[in-house]
């Protein structure tokens, strides 16, 4: 893994980050985007030594790294124009490296801990209206030359909305996940932890339609949603579904696949959903990130407020 990634990096400490991502793999069971994200931060991170102590470092660099050291780095990254999320996703990555260095008694260097990473705003979800969720649904399948494709999309534009699952939550079903009429669907989210959503009659119907016309045929354990050749459909077609869809009903650049997830939690909380019932239906762990969810609830009042109260235009 090393070898492709390209680490400026001595042989004591590549073989350190070798072991640090056997570990990120086996032990905490870290995703490939997220080890692609930690490779990525670690090797410009590594780059910078190098260019900063003309020399490819080794552990002895790592251990006697100063706290200034690390803020120009920080700094350099500001200056190539990354991001405040950016530049924190970094500090994470290279931070669990040193972590997991200290851990095992091979270096200590206590400013790490001490680096502070830029404060970040979450974003506000950008939900659809109920309406414009609805049109989607309906206009998904209009589209595809291939009818069982746009049935595909329907169903997988339905089962977003209809049970606030991540698109690679959706992706990762098989077909015997969810079988017809079952009341529940057993989903697999971050962290690989699982949770129970309900499945309603309209989901089915929609994937009982897609799977009635589709003309791959797999076993009980095979992916749900297919490509058109029989794969396992890809997030990146999803999202180009549903971007060919948004100037045909007149929808914003913000109404992406996530965005039905969005809708979901928003629109339940609008009837009077319970926000730690919505988050174990997301399957957050922190009620904080559900939260946010409130605040597109009083965004939305605020523009009703400023469209139709009288004093509101003066």
């Amino acid at each position: 893994m090393t070898a492709i990634i390209g680490f400026a990096a001595q042989a004591d400490l590549l073989d350190a980050i070798d072991k640090w991502q056997r570990w990120l793999t086996t032990e905490k069971q870290a995703s490939p985007a997220t080890l692609r994200a930690y490779n990525n931060d670690l090797a410009g991170f590594l780059l910078f030594m190098t260019e900063y102590r003309e020399r490819k470092p080794g552990l002895n660099d790592l251990s006697a790294l100063s706290l200034t050291e690390l803020r120009a780095w920080l700094s350099g990254r500001a200056r190539d124009g990354a991001t405040a999320g950016t530049r924190a996703r970094a500090i994470a990555g290279v931070r669990n490296l040193f972590r997991w260095l200290d851990r095992q008694g091979i270096v200590h260097n206590p400013h790490i801990g001490v680096l502070k990473a830029p404060k970040l705003k979450p974003p506000i979800p950008r939900p659809l209206t109920a309406p414009d969720a609805e049109a989607l649904l309906d206009e998904a399948a209009s589209l595809p030359d291939a009818p069982w494709i746009g049935l595909r999309d329907r169903a997988l534009f339905t089962l977003l909305y209809g049970c606030g699952l991540r698109i690679s939550e959706a992706l990762a079903l098989n077909r015997n996940d969810l079988p017809p009429g079952a009341a529940t669907v057993r989903v697999l989210g971050k962290g690989k932890k699982q949770r129970q959503v309900p499945v309603l009659p309209a989901v089915h119907a929609a994937i009982t339609a897609y799977l009635a016309a589709c003309p791959w045929r797999g076993a009980d354990d095979a992916a749900l949603f297919l490509g058109s050749r029989g794969e396992r459909l890809n997030p990146s077609v999803a999202r180009r579904q549903m971007q060919a869809l948004r100037p045909v009903l007149g929808l914003p650049d913000s109404a992406t696949p996530h965005a039905l997830r969005h809708s979901f939690a928003t629109h339940l909380l609008g009837d009077g959903a319970d926000l730690r019932a919505i988050q174990d239906l997301l399957g957050h762990s922190s009620l904080s990130t559900t939260q946010r969810y409130t605040d597109v609830d009083t965004e939305t009042l605020l523009a009703v407020y400023d469209q139709a109260h009288p004093r509101a235009r003066k």
